[in-house]
């Protein structure tokens, strides 16, 4: 594997495996490594013949600056994850290779950022996720770029951009990897404490239990809801939201007659947590590998 800091050295790199047509697959991060992210690399390694992997804490999508400074980092770690899982190309930028002086142009989202992680983190939080995303796909070019589902929300702001501004790359929703318990998988769960840890599980369990709701036949979005919140009160979790949306557009569901999304955000001490859940009409428990779940925007199937 081969560690690079300049965007220079990523198009010298990568010009011999585009000229001999390789696909070549990206999986950005911020790195501090976990199974989350090591399977997007599987995936990628599965699939394309030149795999990249960006490291990079982009400072523009933190709205606290507590947050980005205690956001873990550990390069060294993480380079040897990723050589491990046979990544070929390991891009970390400085900020001012990305961010270079003068720096002013943003990728703006309408609506899609304007529900959920919009009304608590701003719009500016994703204009900082596309906008460094945009970046990273002009400077690799990959065919494929993968992404997680936790960030349900990130997924679908990136297809819409990249759909919109007609990015020739194909971007790839890969399934929330949890830990035995259900937590789903994330770089500040190192922050928990033990008892923190524990209580952070009811956010699976409420998601669970709405869909044990909806598999029982009940049809009212707020009575689902509340089977959820109770299992966050059970464990003294105060949501910041708690939310059955469309899969699609992320409004909110008036009356059950398809699949939904439940989504949910909650601060377990002053560690902020996400989680969703795709939920089917009869509550049968669905995958997030499932197409269904982050659809591509009309006309967008046959895309790179």
């Amino acid at each position: 594997m081969r560690l690079v800091r300049t965007i220079a050295e990523v198009r010298a790199a990568l010009a011999e495996p585009r000229r001999a047509d390789e696909q070549i697959g990206l999986v950005p991060t911020m790195g501090a490594f976990h199974e989350g992210h090591l399977s997007l690399m599987r995936q990628a390694r599965a699939q394309c013949d030149h795999v990249v992997v960006s490291l990079f804490v982009n400072p523009s999508q933190f709205n606290e600056s507590s947050d980005l400074s205690a956001y873990p980092r550990d390069e060294a770690c993480d380079a040897a994850l990723a050589a491990e899982e046979g990544v070929d190309l390991l891009f970390a930028p400085t900020v001012e290779e990305l961010y270079p002086a003068g720096f002013a142009t943003t990728v703006s989202v309408a609506g899609l950022t304007d529900e959920l992680e919009g009304v608590h983190r701003g719009r500016a939080h994703f204009a900082g996720v596309a906008t460094i995303v945009t970046k990273l796909l002009n400077i690799v070019a990959p065919h494929v770029a993968y992404f997680g589902q936790k960030d349900a929300q990130q997924a679908l702001v990136i297809k819409r951009f990249v759909h919109d501004l007609d990015i020739p790359t194909r971007i790839e929703i890969c399934p929330t990897v949890r830990e035995p318990d259900g937590l789903a998988m994330s770089s500040r769960n190192a922050r928990l404490d033990a008892e923190q840890r524990g209580r952070a599980t009811a956010l699976y369990r409420a998601l669970r239990s709405a869909e044990a709701a909806v598999a029982a036949g009940e049809r009212d979005p707020a009575a689902v809801q509340a089977r959820a919140r109770a299992e966050l009160d059970g464990a003294s979790v105060e949501p910041e939201y708690l939310e059955l949306v469309s899969a699609q557009t992320l409004a909110p569901v008036t009356a059950i007659d398809g699949e939904v999304l439940a989504v949910l955000a909650a601060r377990v001490g002053n560690t902020r947590l996400i989680d969703n859940h795709l939920i089917a009409k009869n509550g049968r428990r669905h995958d997030a590998a499932d197409d269904a779940q982050v659809e591509d925007p009309p006309g967008d199937r046959d895309r790179l």
